[in-house]
Formats: structure tokens, C-alpha cells, sequence
């Protein structure tokens, strides 16, 4: 496993960056590309590992998608047009890709096996597996169906109303896909609100979704057709290098383009609530999501509490967050963040044994963390864990530690933010 030698910096971070597609986004560009009727366009789509899994399942599953530089195109052939696969499906280190996609062919007439890597072999699929089992799909696998391997065979579907115990855009998703190829009416109740990229998307393909409050209302047999997406930069990239800006002395970093759905800007707000130097500067012109740029400078912090329906809109960035709390003068307790234990770590005791290893003053509880700051934080040797998310979070690090760090698995990285050193490194150079 590859590690890499980090050092401190010596000066501010300068200059503007554009982080590279929302991962959440391009994912369902191929999903819906490939089950609408004619071609779908998808520009600045994210070229990580989950993102290809995506593209490689559903070559495999009979759809036509070519990729040049600049754009994938997406040869969409309807529900119907999708085929049973010679071979399995691999999704990689992707829990998108295979929550959403057991929805997807809980639909389809035909046996699917769905496999992953070691990581997802470990994360829970029931939440997605039981209210499939409830609509009709017959699937199996390891601890009743909890856990891949997962063998799916989908078909004669019948709508449900279902209340989801857990806040899940994944779960959401997987139901409305699944909804989608149903006769009749599906109701879907959250908890709280969840991303919404895959209602927006229904909408920008063509479909009707009936939203109110945490109740969302589809009816299926709908006919979806082909569309141009243009996909804006992921906030949970972004996040990194806000952190960064704002907690390295004379800094001002633009990031161009970013995503500002309203279901993904907690980090901007908790950035704001805790005396971050931010500025917002929309882009009036998007029409499904709202898009603009975001300007970072140094900040004086202090420390808060974050919890609650807060939550949904930043579990992502939870683990550069907690980074950010190791600077601010004061305790930040984040709670109600359980959802991290069933991310590609559990995150609440990954992110807490490796900033503990750089120095922070942080403790785990049963749904979150306690920080208390402002620590100086030291070298040491860290690890990613397979986790991109934590591999940038020690990255950024880095940049703060008194002493070199050396982090161990940076492949990692490249699941989300292939050119994340790159642009790094660029933000570094500019005088």
C-alpha cells in the first residue's frame, strides 16, 4: 500500500481551483441516462473508481456509453431495454452504486449477482434490501441479504407506502428507481430531508414526482427521455479545501462551480456558524441545481455544536469538519451521526484514532465525537483505511501538523478526487 511523506507549508494557500464532478450526481446521470429513451449527454462527469463501477455495471447490463474528454454519452434503452447480465456485477468500493442499483433491478425480470470489495462486503444493504422484499424483489444473500454477495431476481413489483427509519438519500433513491417501474403509486416518508439529486434528476429527465414536506409520492411507468447534464463540482471535494483556507494563515482560495443544493450546504453553514470567512456567489443560470462559487479566507474560529437535522446535509464532511474542530478555541460536539458507522469506515473511531495519533483532543461517543481545541497537531504515520474521504481529511492535515506526516493509502483518494494532490500543489505554487 502506497504512502506518501506530507510536510507542513509555509505559506497561505492562494488561487482559484474547480474540484471535479458531484459523485453523487454522475452516478445517477448513468442510472437515469441508461433507463430513458434516446441519448443523455453528461458533462464533467467524475472519473474516480465509484463513478466507473457505475459505467461498467451497466455495460454489462446491455447499455451503449462512450466516453471522449470532454463528455460520456449514454445510448438510453428504457427500462424494458436492460439485459440480464453473463456476468456478475461488480461495484467496487461503491455503496452508491450498489444501494441504488438494487432498486433499479428489483424491477427487471431477470437474475442479477451483485459483488463488491472487501469494504462494501461489510456495510449493511438491509435498509435497501427489506422494503425491496417488501415491494415483490426476491433477494438473497449473506445474514438474510444484509451483506454482499447479493443475488437479485426482480420483476412483478406492487407499490408500497413506506416510512424509512433511517434519514438515507441511498435508500430513498434505490425506492424511487424502483417505484419508477411500478404500476401505480409509491410513497416514500423521511425522517428528516435527505440530498435530493435523484427527485431533481426524475424532473430534469422528464418524469413527475410529488413532493411535500418529507413525503414523497411516484407513480411508475412513466416514460423518461434522454437529457444534457452538466454536472457541477462536488461540495464534499470542496469542503476539503474550504477547511483548508480557512485554517492556514493568508489564505483566500476561489472553487469555481461548486454544487449548492440546499440538501448539501451544512458545511457552509456550520463553516459560517463558527466565524469562518466565507463568501457565496451563485450562478442564477442553472435551472435543476444550483451552482455557484465559493471564496475561503483565513478565519478565526470557535468551537459549536452540530446535530440534528443538520446532519443529512454534511455526513460527508464530518471527517474534515472534525479537522476544522481541532483549530477552533473551544469543545464541538457533533451527535446524531451514527450513519458514520456504516460509511467505508466506521468513521466516528476512524477519524478519532488517527487525529488522536497527530495530537487532536478528541474523544468518540456512541453518535459522534467531542473535540476540543486549538490543538498544535504533530507529525506521525496515519492511514487512509480505504477510505477516500479520511485520506484527504489527514491530507489536509498535513498542511497544519508541526512535523511531516506520512499517510498511508492515498490510493484511496482517487475513488472521489483523483487530482486532489494536483490541485493541492496548485493552490501551493500560486504567488
Amino acid at each position: 500500500m502506497s504512502v506518501t511523506e506530507l510536510h507542513p507549508v509555509n505559506k497561505g494557500l492562494k488561487g482559484t481551483i474547480k474540484v471535479p464532478g458531484d459523485k453523487s450526481i454522475s452516478h445517477r446521470a448513468i442510472m437515469f441516462g441508461a433507463v430513458a429513451n434516446g441519448v443523455t449527454i453528461v458533462r464533467n462527469f467524475l472519473q474516480g473508481a465509484d463513478c466507473r463501477s457505475t459505467i461498467e455495471c451497466f455495460r454489462k447490463l446491455g447499455v451503449k456509453i462512450e466516453e471522449s474528454i470532454d463528455e460520456i454519452r449514454i445510448y438510453g434503452i428504457g427500462f424494458d431495454g436492460l439485459l440480464e447480465p453473463v456476468d456478475i456485477l461488480d461495484v467496487g468500493n461503491s455503496g452508491t452504486t450498489t444501494r441504488l442499483i438494487l432498486g433499479l433491478l428489483a424491477g427487471r425480470p431477470f437474475h442479477t449477482v451483485i459483488i463488491g470489495d472487501e469494504s462494501i462486503a461489510k456495510r449493511p444493504m438491509h435498509r435497501v434490501t427489506q422494503p425491496l422484499q417488501e415491494m415483490g424483489a426476491i433477494i438473497q444473500g449473506r445474514n438474510q441479504g444484509n451483506y454482499t454477495p447479493l443475488s437479485i431476481v426482480g420483476g412483478q413489483l406492487k407499490p408500497i407506502q413506506y416510512e424509512m427509519p433511517v434519514a438515507s438519500a441511498q435508500v430513498k433513491s434505490a425506492l424511487l428507481l424502483a417505484a419508477l417501474q411500478i404500476d401505480g403509486e409509491t410513497t416514500i416518508i423521511e425522517p428528516v430531508s435527505t440530498r435530493d439529486h435523484t427527485e431533481r434528476m426524475i424532473k430534469q429527465f422528464g418524469g413527475k414526482i410529488k413532493l411535500e414536506q418529507h413525503t414523497i409520492k411516484i407513480t411508475g411507468k412513466q416514460e423518461l427521455h434522454g437529457a444534457k447534464i452538466d454536472v457541477p463540482g462536488d461540495i464534499s471535494s470542496a469542503a476539503f479545501f474550504m477547511v483548508a483556507a480557512a485554517l492556514i494563515n493568508n489564505s483566500e482560495v476561489v472553487l469555481e462551480n461548486v454544487g449548492l443544493n440546499p440538501t448539501r450546504i451544512g458545511i457552509i453553514e456550520v463553516l459560517k456558524e463558527m466565524g469562518g470567512d466565507i463568501h457565496i456567489e451563485e450562478n442564477c443560470d442553472q435551472t435543476y441545481e444550483p451552482v455557484g462559487n465559493i471564496t475561503v479566507k483565513t478565519s478565526n474560529l470557535k468551537g459549536i455544536e452540530i446535530g440534528g437535522d443538520l446532519i443529512p446535509r454534511l455526513i460527508d464532511e464530518l471527517p474534515i469538519i472534525a479537522l476544522l474542530a481541532t483549530q477552533a478555541e473551544g469543545t464541538t460536539i457533533i451527535k446524531n451521526a451514527e450513519e458514520l458507522k456504516v460509511k467505508e469506515t466506521n468513521r466516528i473511531d476512524t477519524v478519532v484514532k488517527e487525529l488522536k495519533t497527530l495530537g487532536a483532543d478528541i474523544e468518540a461517543t456512541n453518535d459522534g465525537m467531542i473535540i476540543k481545541g486549538k490543538v498544535q497537531l504533530n507529525g506521525g504515520h496515519v492511514h487512509s483505511h480505504g477510505d477516500h474521504r479520511i485520506g484527504m481529511m489527514l491530507g489536509i492535515a498535513s498542511l497544519i501538523s508541526k512535523d511531516t506526516v506520512h499517510l498511508e493509502g492515498t490510493d484511496a483518494i482517487n475513488v472521489s478526487y483523483p487530482t486532489f494532490f494536483e490541485d493541492l500543489h496548485q493552490l501551493l505554487a500560486t504567488k
